[in-house]
């Protein structure tokens, strides 16, 4: 099995930003086992995190935006394109502005970049998603489908009624095929006409000749392209670099027709909504009814879960979760650990969980169906309203493994109610009826 990857040492990258114009330098850094993508504004206070997911996804014109409440950072596609294709799951990228730099509208200087910290190999393996059936997006007279595949491949049609674009085609496997050479050094493009419109939207202050194509009507007006067919492998670099913001490596044949970054992050959603993944009784190790049960949705890791809800160290009370299919419910795991800092006071010698933090884990858990859902992570806060027939049956002590199952009751546009199980060792330990309230984030 392949291991998780991160980079050997930090590097540094600078250059402005093709739509602000902004001076930014990027600063990557190694990250540990299981830290996944996350870009952090240095400039700002606190220091905001931001976790490079579909969830986070807040613009996507002429680029991909990502945002952690007001902290935003524009145009991270190619970043993320060179992240995929070299096989690096865990990195910090520290940024001293809002804009990743265009450099000269490729990707390459950040594959050179990166190449040049070398990449290491961790401990643990590198978790894919995979496809049993094909998922189908369409929209208008764009079509993205993705095929159960080995790896990473995408056929891309580009179609335009322009007498230098027209029709270009490209198929490229990311596992086969030299990224580096075939992929990385395609340039962003734009046609001529559209520069006074991107310039009055605020756009395109950091463009030039040497960053971007820039398509007249009857030439193109840089000095000559890197290949024949530039635009379409520009619309793959963008395109592996939009999907890879699912968390996790795919593996799966897509197949687009007139692709873009709306589309993509679109049709990103619409995978990471229609994967089923079935947890198999040791793959969440010392659960033991897992034996029993068989639970199917969305499988999410500790990155997934802290990039939906705002729950953090030394607060926040599930490691894993699955969203279930129906939509209105979720399962979440604890492993209860004698190193949990309330141990130390409840009680000395005799330590147990205190119930108002497994009610706090059913509640956790809760918040995941509400907050998984287009734009609410980052713009909304869980509250609780209340809380009702909370009755506990068995202590849980250093060992156990929680399993809180949740499912929603009545839901409403800015909260709901809630049933709440825990269970240890397929034993019901904890039930309560939950009600809580989104507001919106300060």
């Amino acid at each position: 099995m392949a291991k998780q990857q991160t980079i050997a040492r930090e590097c540094f990258f600078s250059g402005i930003g093709l739509h602000t114009g902004n001076r930014t330098t990027l600063n990557f850094k190694p990250a540990p086992e299981d830290f996944g993508i996350r870009f952090i504004r240095i400039d700002l206070p606190n220091k905001p995190e931001i976790i490079a997911n579909i969830n986070n996804v807040i613009g996507v014109t002429r680029g991909t935006t990502i945002a952690n409440g007001n902290a935003r950072v524009h145009t991270i596609e190619h970043i993320m394109a060179t992240l995929n294709a070299m096989g690096i799951d865990n990195i910090i990228i520290e940024l001293d502005n809002n804009e990743t730099p265009v450099g000269d509208g490729s990707a390459i200087p950040f594959v050179e970049t990166l190449k040049n910290a070398g990449v290491i190999c961790q401990s643990k393996e590198r978790q894919y998603i995979t496809l049993e059936n094909p998922i189908k997006f369409v929209k208008g007279d764009t079509e993205l489908v993705i095929l159960p595949s080995d790896s990473l491949e995408i056929s891309c049609t580009i179609s335009y009624e322009h007498p230098i674009l027209k029709t270009q085609f490209l198929h490229f496997s990311l596992e086969k095929d030299d990224f580096i050479k075939e992929i990385a050094p395609a340039r962003t493009f734009c046609f001529d006409y559209e520069i006074e419109y991107m310039k009055k939207e605020g756009l395109a202050k950091g463009g030039n000749l040497d960053n971007a194509i820039v398509i007249g009507e009857k030439k193109v007006h840089n000095k000559e392209l890197r290949f024949c067919d530039e635009f379409v492998r520009h619309k793959i670099l963008d395109l592996i670099g939009d999907i890879y913001l699912l968390g996790k490596p795919i593996k799966g044949h897509i197949i687009a027709i007139k692709c873009g970054h709306a589309v993509n992050i679109e049709f990103a959603k619409e995978i990471a909504k229609n994967i089923t993944i079935s947890v198999k009784k040791n793959e969440i190790k010392n659960i033991s009814n897992i034996e029993q049960k068989k639970y199917e949705g969305q499988l999410l890791n500790i990155n997934d879960i802290m990039n939906i809800i705002p729950h953090r160290y030394p607060f926040l009370l599930i490691d894993k979760a699955i969203l279930l299919n129906d939509g209105k419910s979720a399962v979440g795991f604890k492993n209860v650990s004698i190193n949990e800092a309330f141990f130390q006071g409840h009680y000395p010698g005799n330590p147990i969980m205190p119930g108002v933090l497994i009610i706090e884990g059913m509640a956790q858990t809760s918040c995941l169906i509400f907050l998984s859902k287009p734009g609410l992570a980052a713009t909304k806060v869980p509250l609780f309203m209340g809380i009702n027939e909370v009755k506990f049956r068995k202590s849980i002590i250093p060992g156990d493994m929680i399993i809180f199952e949740v499912e929603v009751t009545r839901e409403r546009e800015r909260g709901g109610k809630l049933l709440g199980k825990a269970f240890v060792n397929n034993n019901l330990v904890a039930e309560a009826e939950i009600m809580f309230t989104l507001v919106d984030k300060i």
